[in-house]
């Protein structure tokens, strides 16, 4: 992060903007818009810039740049085409610990303008860091039209009542908690249908009925297989409002990424025969940190009841009268098979598909080889990269040719992706002269040999 996003109080403040063309008076009126005291020094300067500059306590200086302008100032921007001249702004401005902005000169600028969704006293900004200043527009421009015009409106309402809240929620939390309700409720739907009186009714009764909740929430939530792309929006909502989130290796750091910043994360990972965390320990941990009140997110690689030991969680919880929720995550041999281009059925190859687990609870891998070496249907192995070999070996020896196509899937749906594609004979010769790190997935029959035609995710290499 090349720059720290932060909003700058420039009321009643003096800011010195140097140059008197369009650019100049672009950055003025948003300036003057911010409450900030202009003082313009250009030696020639726009009509509309001047007329601006006249008004209130701004001050017009029409001669060049001179070293003492810089004083009492609280923020510079240079906005002129003389480029030696924004350099010496910016070494003298940077001199005296001043902020300064250079217009279009990025490598000039201790601070810099982002584009901006104005809904005050909301306030939205998007910036590149100098890099892509048009894209940041774009973007921009699709906030625009995602964020109604009444946002602001709501934010204004929620500051009248905000004193209000806090001495009925003394704890933070549950002040989080009401507000999420409120934002999301009725109160909110009345705002934004132009009924702001009847949402300020609405948010008094709420205030009025309101009392501390005292029983938190568990929100179990599949993080597909690791592309971000790929979860779904009520992942999303619910992984952002949460306010402690128990994750495992499987999760792709990218959709970490993606929950609430201040949120508590706690890491809890699972490894063959390596458990960093005991699932006893992860299904108590659940259930107290609902019952102090918290809405607690367990984040989980692909889908949460497909090997994910999600039944087990949510048992507990049950047992223990706690609330929660469930959403399912695509699984990752739906994602991994969609992004290698091998279809799991296929009329011509392959008319049922089975999911097997790599090893089972006691570390073995005992498995019913006579149904799985079955013609005609995909396997889809997950945990199985340890157990490779076994697998190849018994699907071979209860029947399955030895020329059946096969596949392992090493990070599938991630930028790491790799295809490693052969038999049941070769793939595990094959994998061992590489280094592959899990999460993998491995696919046995004769749709794999589809990859050739639908290989078409750009991470994706196929290794023969």
């Amino acid at each position: 992060m090349d720059f720290l996003p932060l909003f700058h109080k420039l009321q009643d403040r003096q800011v010195l903007l140097v140059g008197g063309g369009e650019v100049a008076l672009r950055k003025g009126r948003l300036l003057a818009d911010a409450g900030a005291i202009l003082r313009v020094v250009a030696p020639q300067v726009r009509d509309e810039l001047r007329e601006l500059a006249g008004k209130g306590a701004h001050q017009l200086l029409e001669r060049g740049y001179q070293a003492d302008d810089l004083h009492g100032v609280a923020l510079v921007i240079a906005a002129t085409d003389d480029e030696p001249l924004n350099a010496q702004i910016s070494e003298q401005a940077q001199a005296r610990g001043i902020p300064v902005n250079v217009v279009d000169a990025p490598k000039l600028c201790s601070v810099i303008f982002p584009a901006i969704v104005d809904r005050s006293p909301l306030i939205v900004a998007v910036s590149s860091g100098g890099d892509a200043p048009v894209l940041a527009r774009l973007m921009r421009a699709k906030l625009e039209t995602w964020i109604p015009a009444t946002y602001g409106q709501l934010a204004g309402l929620a500051k009248r009542f905000r004193a209000q809240v806090k001495g009925l929620f003394p704890d933070v939390q549950q002040r989080r908690v009401f507000w999420e309700d409120v934002f999301q409720g009725q109160v909110a739907e009345s705002v934004f249908a132009g009924k702001l009186h009847e949402g300020e009714q609405l948010l008094e009764a709420k205030i009025a009925g309101a009392a501390p909740q005292a029983l938190g929430e568990v929100y179990l939530v599949g993080a597909g297989p690791g592309d971000p792309d790929l979860l779904t929006f009520r992942a999303l909502r619910l992984m952002q409002q949460a306010d402690v989130v128990l994750y495992d290796r499987l999760v792709a750091p990218a959709i970490i990424e993606l929950c609430r910043r201040d949120a508590e994360r706690i890491y809890v990972g699972k490894q063959r025969a390596a458990h960093a965390v005991p699932q006893e320990q992860i299904n108590q941990r659940l259930v107290s940190l609902a019952k102090e009140g918290k809405r607690v997110l367990r984040l989980k690689g692909g889908d949460p009841f497909i090997f994910g030991r999600g039944g087990e969680e949510i048992e507990q919880l049950a047992a223990e009268g706690i609330p929660f929720q469930v959403v399912p995550g695509i699984t990752a041999a739906s994602g991994c098979a969609a992004y290698a281009g091998i279809p799991l059925t296929h009329r011509e190859h392959a008319q049922s598909v089975r999911f097997v687990t790599g090893h089972l609870k006691d570390g073995s891998c005992d498995l019913p080889w006579g149904e799985l070496a079955a013609p005609r249907q995909t396997l889809v192995f997950y945990m199985g990269l340890v157990g490779l070999p076994l697998i190849c070996e018994q699907l071979i020896a209860h029947g399955r040719a030895a020329s059946t196509p096969a596949a392992l899937i090493e990070q599938g749906t991630t930028s790491n992706q790799r295809v490693f594609t052969g038999t049941l004979a070769n793939l595990a010769d094959m994998v061992a002269h590489h280094e592959v790190h899990a999460p993998t997935l491995v696919i046995v029959g004769e749709v794999v040999q589809l990859r050739d035609k639908l290989a078409w995710f750009e991470g994706a290499q196929a290794l023969v």
